[in-house]
């Protein structure tokens, strides 16, 4: 049944990125939408699933924030020496390919894992699986959307951008599959959430919005990015 469920999270998560390539000539309003996605998926669904699952305090602070935070400074670290790299091969101003590649293939991970979590939701019971496939069947189309966006955003081919987003729209189905051969720790699943949450703050607040934002930074594209935190706050309900 989850295997099954997660083939609408790959058409799901095409659609997505069908979505994104087709609205190329209204680029700041697809970046300030995508930058809102991820805005709302880190603090409406990630972050809060983290701290249910993995919020154990070390040190007086919840583990799942630890990691939120250490998956920020790891984003920032690894954006940092791509460009050092590229600097150093002579290409000083221009973006950094391997960052998109880099961020779409977290993306890649990130999906992986909803797969893995509807799997384990439908192990405990139907209800749950029914609630936690609704979430990631909704979510996969700002996955697909936000993938074929961070990849092609770096300046990556068209082909490598459309490679990244059928890999993000199998994981799921690859994922659920996984769940038939072990159980995955309630502990486990929160440290990835609160350490990918992190990773993708950085990249929403310190690339995707200043781009968007940049160049044209117009009533619309603030209203999209609002649109898209909006549009993650509903699926989040909906699926509560």
């Amino acid at each position: 049944m989850a295997v099954f469920v997660a083939l609408g999270a790959f058409l799901m998560t095409l659609a997505g990125g069908w979505v994104a390539q087709r609205v190329t000539d209204r680029r700041h309003l697809v970046l300030g939408f995508a930058g809102g996605l991820m805005l709302g998926v880190v603090g409406l669904d990630l972050l809060p699933e983290a701290m249910e699952a993995a919020g154990t305090p070390v040190f007086g602070v919840p583990a799942a924030l630890l990691l939120f935070v250490g998956g920020f400074l790891v984003a920032h670290l690894v954006e940092g020496l791509l460009a050092v790299r590229q600097v150093a091969h002579g290409a000083s101003g221009e973006r950094v390919s391997q960052v998109g590649l880099t961020a779409a293939a977290a993306m890649v991970g990130h999906s992986l894992m909803d797969g893995i979590a509807l799997g384990a939701a439908f192990q405990v019971s139907g209800a749950m699986g029914v609630a936690v496939a609704l979430a990631v069947i909704s979510h996969d189309f700002a996955d697909g959307f936000n993938t074929y966006t961070l990849t092609s955003l770096y300046g990556n081919a068209r082909r490598k951008a459309l490679l990244m987003l059928f890999a993000a729209a199998l994981a799921p189905v690859v994922g659920a599959a996984t769940t038939l051969l072990f159980t995955l720790p309630e502990e486990l699943l929160g440290g990835y959430l609160g350490f990918f949450g992190g990773a993708l703050l950085y990249l929403a607040a310190a690339e995707i919005l200043p781009e968007a934002h940049h160049t044209h930074p117009a009533r619309s594209t603030l209203l999209c990015t609002i649109g898209g935190v909006g549009f993650i706050w509903l699926v989040v309900g909906i699926a509560e």
